[in-house]
């Protein structure tokens, strides 16, 4: 018989083995079927011509602007619009009580009537004057003065149409008119009210809105790596491309715009110059101070390469990154530079090149130097290899 504590021993001893047995059959059914390379989905890069945009906030001004003043003091008599409607240039907005004016302006008329009777006696004077004078009949002296007081009485009729004509613009001053086409404000003034030709508030305001500005304001900064970029042949600029509008909720404006110019001065406090585009509203619906994105086109990169943003990857230090096919079918590791976003892909200036295959699926079961099985993105996966015959068959 044996003692309990060999008994005890070869029981722990079964217990070890049976352990690495199971040990050792878990690793065996871990370990992966084959050793292949690992198939990964690519995208092969190419160059090609791309508009670049940028986007930029801007609100929205008037296209002409005029305010509605009175030219002569008077009372309100009637106001002849309805306010928040379209008006015309030259269209009658107020009538001012013009009593005092037109008869100013009658009394320039009498004035001007009394002195071109007074031209034609002068005028009959000095004719006679003239045919006297060859026969002697009068003075040289009464002559001249017949020529002289005919001189003056032209004169004196040149006075009156002049004071006649004051008279009748400030009397049409009382009838106040739309200097522009547009749409009118509220009115600052009701009927009976006074009203004077130098007050600071103006009675209304109108403002042309078809076609209507977006002003924008780009950073200087931003302007001068264009300019470089522009001189060093890598992008042409375009001077006619449309300004695509985007309204607050993030929908696109039925029509698009043209850049109209660029401020020639930087504002110093923000380090930003101001651009200013064109937009058809016939419809009015940009109305003044909206908040709009303007899409501008700032130039065509002929030969610009774009990568997928799923294929490239930032470290924790924010180097942008991505995993590549070699040309021994091995991932390859690039540090990549981009410089801004165009849909779902990134504009690509340093790292990457025409023909580069970007891995874009099958990250997680990767690393630098594996041998990979690349497929093209879009294209039907290769069918995997059969697996080997189970020995018992």
């Amino acid at each position: 018989m044996s003692s309990p504590k060999f008994a005890n021993s070869r029981r722990l001893v079964s217990i070890a083995v049976l352990g690495a047995a199971l040990v050792a059959c878990g690793q065996h059914q871990a370990a992966p079927k084959g050793g292949g390379p690992v198939p990964v989905t690519v995208v092969t890069l190419k160059a090609e011509p791309v508009t670049l945009v940028r986007e930029l906030p801007g609100r929205t001004t008037p296209y002409l602007i005029a305010e509605v003043r009175p030219q002569v003091d008077g009372i309100v008599k009637q106001r002849l619009f309805v306010e928040g409607a379209s008006v015309r240039a030259g269209q009658p907005l107020y009538q001012i009580d013009d009593a005092t004016y037109a008869a100013a302006y009658a009394s320039a008329q009498a004035n001007m009537a009394r002195a071109e009777a007074a031209l034609q006696s002068a005028r009959l004077t000095a004719r006679r004057s003239k045919e006297l004078i060859a026969i002697n009949a009068v003075s040289k002296q009464d002559d001249e003065n017949a020529t002289s007081a005919l001189q003056q009485a032209e004169a004196d009729v040149a006075a009156a149409r002049a004071a006649e004509r004051n008279a009748r613009v400030v009397l049409d001053y009382a009838r106040i008119s739309a200097p522009i086409s547009g749409r009118i404000g509220r009115s600052s003034v009701t009927q009976g009210a006074l009203v004077t030709a130098k007050q600071d508030t103006p009675l209304a305001v109108i403002q042309q809105l078809d076609p209507i500005y977006v002003d924008l304001n780009q950073s200087s900064a931003e302007w001068l790596e264009l300019r470089k970029a522009i001189d060093a042949g890598r992008l042409r600029k375009d001077h006619d491309l449309p300004v695509t509008i985007l309204l607050e909720d993030g929908s696109r404006y039925g029509q698009d715009g043209r850049l109209e110019f660029s401020e020639v001065s930087v504002d110093p406090t923000t380090g930003s110059f101001a651009l200013r585009v064109v937009v058809p509203n016939a419809e009015h619906l940009l109305l003044p101070g909206m908040y709009v994105r303007a899409l501008l086109r700032t130039g065509v990169r002929q030969d610009a390469v774009l990568a997928p943003q799923q294929g490239l990857q930032r470290d924790p230090r924010g180097q942008v990154n991505a995993m590549v096919v070699g040309a021994d079918d091995k991932v390859e590791v690039r540090p990549v530079r981009v410089s801004q976003a165009i849909g779902d892909q990134w504009l690509v200036e340093e790292g990457l090149s025409s023909g580069d295959r970007v891995i874009i699926e099958g990250l997680q079961k990767i690393q630098p130097g594996v041998p990979v099985q690349a497929t093209e993105a879009g294209s039907a996966a290769p069918q995997p290899a059969p697996a080997a015959a189970d020995a018992k068959h």
